[in-house]
């Protein structure tokens, strides 16, 4: 391709890998749109971080929300296992073993970074919504959704740890 646009969505249509055309609103790409949104946010908190494995682990992230949406848009020979759920098990406890156990709800906040991860994990639960609303019209297996429910929880432990490792109190509800 010699340049960015083509012409062809100038109709409300985009078109998928697997070369079929659907409506810019159909419930597949608004899916396909919440997932890229997702990784969109992880490449903005990568820019916050100051610590490169972190933003290295976000990176690998980045590439798997990548694959989904390439899974979604009908592209051959791509898939998304269980063992990058354990990766993200793997990823939770090492972060989570140094932090103080939770005594309240947290809030967004804290510090610019640490929002981030917040605004990352609201964005990550919202496209797992999204893929169950195609789930009768999708083949995804059990790995994408589990992906998607332990990336959302790897992304409140990544936000609890930067509000805490940078010395912020974390923002607490109260009633």
């Amino acid at each position: 391709m010699t340049r960015i646009y083509t012409r062809t969505g100038d109709d409300g249509s985009t078109g998928l890998a697997d070369g079929r055309r659907l409506a810019k609103n159909d419930p597949l790409i608004e899916a396909i749109g919440t997932v890229d949104e997702c990784n969109a946010h992880l490449g903005a908190l990568i820019c916050l971080t100051q610590d490169p494995a972190l933003a290295g682990t976000l990176q690998e992230i980045q590439h798997r929300l990548f694959d989904v949406g390439a899974i979604l848009a009908g592209a051959p020979g791509i898939s998304l296992g269980a063992q990058q759920v354990q990766k993200l098990e793997h990823w939770i406890d090492d972060l989570e073993s140094p932090l103080p156990p939770l005594t309240a709800f947290v809030l967004p906040g804290g510090n610019a970074a640490s929002t981030q991860a917040h605004i990352a994990r609201a964005v990550c639960r919202r496209a797992e919504r999204r893929l169950l609303d195609i789930a009768d019209r999708t083949q995804l297996e059990g790995p994408v959704y589990m992906f998607f429910n332990r990336l959302s929880d790897y992304l409140f432990i990544v936000a609890r740890s930067l509000a805490l490792h940078e010395d912020q109190l974390e923002v607490k509800w109260q009633r």
